[in-house]
């Protein structure tokens, strides 16, 4: 708390005195450190227009920023597809090492009753006694 009170007492001096050196000025018709002043003044003119330009280029970073974030997001999103393919085809290979069955391929199955059921259901085990 103690230099927030000594930046705001520090401030309220300068402004004191500015006040006190135009007062001064008016009363003796005289510029106080008239060199000086033109150069305050040039240096002040610069440091608006630096703010002027400030104000139209930080007017453009919304825009920018969003689009920005949008590039950034469509190249995450991208990253992400990546890995997924690359994760789907390390599955398959993960499946097939922990399986006891090694390469996988379906076979005709041995029992006769799931082929008559099989053969019933596609149409081709048709009765020929009707």
């Amino acid at each position: 708390m103690t230099l927030p009170i000594a930046i705001f007492l520090f401030s309220l001096f300068g402004i004191i005195a500015l006040f006190a050196v135009k007062y001064w000025e008016i009363r003796r018709e005289r510029i106080f450190f008239p060199a000086w002043r033109q150069k305050a003044d040039m240096r002040a003119q610069q440091v608006k227009e630096l703010l002027d330009a400030a104000r139209v280029d930080l007017a453009k970073v919304p825009p920018e920023g969003v689009r920005l974030f949008r590039i950034g997001i469509h190249m995450l999103a991208l990253g992400f597809a990546a890995l997924a393919r690359t994760a789907e085809r390390y599955a398959h290979r993960l499946a097939d090492l922990v399986s006891y069955k090694h390469r996988f391929e379906k076979r005709d199955t041995r029992s006769e009753f799931l082929k008559k059921v099989s053969e019933h259901k596609n149409g081709n085990g048709l009765d020929t006694t009707e």
